[in-house]
């Protein structure tokens, strides 16, 4: 009797030494059965003792793998020590609730050897759900982490080409009547979310304005997103527009944001539209309309809100009749339509464009300050500028790099252009009238008094009737003694 109750006090004393372990804890005999388990692992398990005393504990808790499939016995670790009398370690795998959960778990199945065999095993395992959970949380960071790094970069890209463009085209210059009308229609488009299409020939200046748009809209502190429509290949397109995951096509190695949801809450600048294959625009419009769309290769759907401000040199309407461009589409980009007139058609503000451009060059150049002379403003207002700013920029950049000295050369940098110009071109023909000696020398002799009342009879100096005409003062004092001209009335 006193064996029994030394035995009884025994097992009590064992059992509060498991149950004071923290990790689960039970045991097997060599069938794999059952027999004792500790406070932890009917904690973890959910399974009483008496519940499961005897049974095998492949049956009872690891039957199946994490995503249901049979997990065979004979492949079990927890029974390889039976078998191996070797100690086998699991990092990752799960044991089954008695509510039918799976529970992530480690363990280590160790055996009991008795005579030289296994004759039983000890498995002490640990829940490491909160690991995993910990585990998933940092990866999911990572992946917001990577996500934002990228979008990052790609908005530090786009704020280099808007420092560019800043630099280049910060202020809208100019005073005349077709640039006041343009502005006033800013004003008045700027305060709605209505979508814009602005249409002019090339090198007008369209992405200023589109940029003054979102400047003076309440979406001011958000992005600007521009998308060249006509330097994205055709295959690249819906990638480059919307995103795309990881492996969604050969190339993509990593996940990429598109510049849809780069412009989410700002405005998206679609240059150059009419270049959008057909095939195509139907996405491009289902997402303007239901502000929403899906990556390459992904089945989640990304909502977003963007003002689209769209341009182009083409003419739309006879894109749509021709079938290049669907209507639907075009009748949502332009809700507010915006002609912006050509340089030709600004013929005040040409000079203020040009000495604004001549000022930015120098000063990129590191070159002394240079002006613009009364001839300089008449051979710029006689040209009819075909490429617009964007032409009348490059001039003026090409007459600083050709200067020398202190005196621009405007002549020279011009001298590719001079087809454009407003004075009419004289045809060659076999027809073609001529003049007499004297009167090619009365043409002359008129030509230079004309260049002398225009510079109020100066000879000299950089507004001089010589530079003007474009020859040395000896040479225009020669001249007039030579046509016996003097100042008249």
């Amino acid at each position: 009797m006193a064996s029994n109750d030394q035995l009884s006090k025994l097992q009590t004393y064992h059992q509060r030494i498991l149950d004071a372990a923290g990790e689960g804890i039970y045991g097997l005999d060599r069938e794999g059965s059952i027999t004792f388990s500790n406070a932890a692992a009917i904690e973890i398990l959910g399974w009483q003792l008496e519940d499961v005393a005897g049974k095998p504990a492949h049956d009872v808790h690891h039957h199946s793998h994490a995503d249901g499939s049979t997990y065979p016995r004979d492949e079990c670790p927890i029974y390889a020590a039976l078998t191996d009398g070797q100690v086998h370690r699991v990092d990752e795998e799960v044991f089954w609730h008695v509510d039918g959960s799976a529970v992530p778990v480690e363990y280590t199945s160790t055996p009991i050897i008795r005579d030289g065999k296994p004759d039983g095993a000890v498995v002490v395992f640990r829940d490491i759900s909160e690991r995993r959970k910990m585990e998933r949380q940092r990866e999911e960071a990572y992946a917001e982490i990577q996500r934002l790094k990228e979008q990052l970069e790609q908005e530090r890209d786009y704020l280099r080409d808007e420092v560019d463009v800043t630099v280049n085209f910060g202020e809208i210059i100019g005073s005349s009547m077709a640039l006041k009308r343009t502005l006033a229609k800013v004003e008045a488009v700027a305060a709605t979310p209505a979508n814009v299409l602005i249409l002019g020939e090339s090198g007008v200046g369209k992405e200023m304005i589109a940029r003054a748009i979102h400047c003076e809209s309440d979406r001011s502190e958000k992005p600007l997103i521009k998308v060249n429509c006509a330097s994205i290949p055709k295959d690249l397109f819906e990638s480059e527009f919307f995103g795309h995951v990881r492996g969604a096509f050969t190339g993509a190695h990593k996940d990429r944001i598109g510049r849809l949801q780069l412009a989410d809450g700002g405005t998206l600048f679609l240059d150059e539209v009419g270049e959008i294959p057909v095939s195509l625009q139907g996405k491009l419009l289902r997402a303007l309309q239901e502000r929403e769309f899906e990556r390459v290769g992904d089945d989640e759907t990304t909502r977003v809100d963007v003002r689209v401000i769209a341009a182009t040199n083409r003419d739309l309407e006879q894109e749509v009749a021709a079938g290049r461009f669907r209507e639907d589409l075009f009748y949502r980009l332009s809700v507010f339509p915006m002609e912006l007139p050509p340089l030709r058609e600004r013929l005040d503000d040409i000079v203020p464009l040009a000495q604004h451009f001549l000022d930015s060059t120098c000063t990129e150049l590191g070159r002394e300050r240079l002006q613009l002379t009364r001839q300089h403003t008449v051979m710029l207002q006689e040209h009819l500028w075909p490429g617009n700013v964007r032409e009348l920029r490059n001039v003026i950049e090409r007459a600083v790099i050709l200067t020398k000295g202190a005196r621009l050369r405007l002549d020279l940098a011009m001298g590719g252009t001079s087809k454009s110009s407003r004075v009419p071109q004289a045809k060659e023909s076999a027809d073609a009238e001529f003049l007499t000696e004297d009167e090619f020398r009365e043409a002359e002799k008129q030509n230079l008094v004309a260049a002398l009342r225009a510079a109020n009879w100066r000879v000299w100096g950089p507004d001089g009737a010589a530079a003007l005409l474009g020859i040395k003062p000896s040479t225009l004092t020669y001249r007039m003694n030579a046509f016996d001209i003097s100042k008249g009335p």
